[in-house]
């Protein structure tokens, strides 16, 4: 599974952070540093809820 982030629609409001502070990475502003990346095994709900969460629907699942 992959996370894509569209990072021109993230507000900051780190809600994805909350879900898995160790798979979302996140500024100081709580803005979100990686734009695509791998989901370890293991990490899949955490995405799925994390993707959810989004109140910006940034975070795509593929």
């Amino acid at each position: 599974m992959k996370v894509l982030i569209d990072l021109a629609k993230c507000s900051g409001h780190a809600r994805c952070y909350d879900k898995d502070p160790e798979l979302f990475q996140i500024d100081d502003m709580a803005y979100a540093l990686r734009a695509e990346f791998e989901v370890p095994q293991g990490a899949e709900e955490a995405a799925r809820k994390a993707s959810a969460a989004c109140p910006e629907r940034a975070i795509r699942l593929e």
